[in-house]
């Protein structure tokens, strides 16, 4: 089963932002013992595809590389991949977003696993409010069932203003009411929806919408990214966890007086990429640091 992959094979992973297991989703222990459904995604997030910055992340034109051969190489596929924003770094120029675009489907397209969720984030789509990306990857904003979990992708990035908006969220409720309450959510999103810190952009404006929405569910789970970095978070019953990115870390939350990233430490090369599981029948947890391949 999923749940026995080695976890020296994990550390393979190249600045994977997650390794997530079903069984340790709320909710789910007891469906999946019942049904002998268990199931795992990996969840990679802001790999900033045409970011260039020695100082940052001397292999920002490799790093990408790894992790799909890490993916690959793994002895039991996941069930699925979703990458969660940001797959590009942003730019001004429609013909180099498209670009960058174009190059990062390439280059996932090497992945044995085909069956690929994708996301924006705000440097993919907020510029042109996703008019790329959609030529690219499609919708922005939709839902899945996987093995009796209900997945629920939100955009609040198209949006220049940092926003779901009105007729998403609508959505988002129309959506949630074909489900039993019982059934488990994990809602996959790019920012935070709750205000991690706004101040450095770490905010949906309408995000306490969303949760609102998603409040009568008891079983809800919430990954996202944006953060480039650990975070994990609870409003109320639901639990909300930030992966780290694949391209540089960020300081912590208030931690200096700007948004800032962690430069590159040649002496532990890596520092601050990684990648997470979260396995058994109650949410664990577990980071683990990248190493130099």
């Amino acid at each position: 089963m999923a749940k026995t992959i080695d976890r020296r094979e994990f550390l393979r992973l190249a600045g994977v932002g997650g390794a997530v297991f079903a069984s340790g989703l709320a909710g789910c222990a007891s469906m999946s013992r019942a049904k002998g459904d268990d199931f795992y995604f990996v969840q990679l997030s802001d790999t900033h595809w045409g970011f260039k910055g020695p100082a940052l992340n001397p292999d920002a034109g490799g790093t990408l590389q790894k992790a799909v051969a890490a993916v690959n190489a793994l002895p039991a596929q996941p069930d699925f991949l979703v990458f969660t924003g940001d797959l590009t770094h942003t730019t001004d120029d429609p013909k180099e977003r498209r670009r960058r675009l174009a190059e990062f489907r390439d280059i996932v397209s090497g992945l044995k696993n085909k069956n690929l969720r994708f996301m924006p984030g705000e440097h993919d789509a907020s510029l042109d409010r996703g008019q790329a990306w959609q030529e690219y990857f499609g919708e922005m904003h939709y839902s899945f069932d996987h093995k009796g979990v209900h997945f629920v992708a939100l955009d609040n990035v198209s949006d220049p203003a940092a926003r779901i908006g009105e007729a998403q969220l609508s959505w988002l409720k129309a959506d949630l009411a074909k489900q039993v309450k019982t059934t488990p959510i994990v809602v996959l999103t790019h920012r935070p929806l709750f205000d991690l810190y706004p101040q450095w952009d770490w905010a949906t404006k309408d995000g306490a919408q969303a949760i609102d929405i998603l409040m009568p569910y008891p079983n809800v789970t919430v990954f996202y990214g944006h953060i480039h970095q650990e975070n994990h978070h609870s409003t109320g019953h639901i639990a909300h966890h930030s992966a780290k990115s694949l391209i540089f870390p960020l300081v912590a939350p208030g931690s200096k007086p700007k948004r800032e990233p962690i430069p590159w430490d040649a002496a532990q090369p890596y520092k601050g990429l990684g990648f997470r599981s979260v396995e058994e029948s109650a949410i664990k947890i577990t980071e683990y640091p990248v190493r130099k391949a």
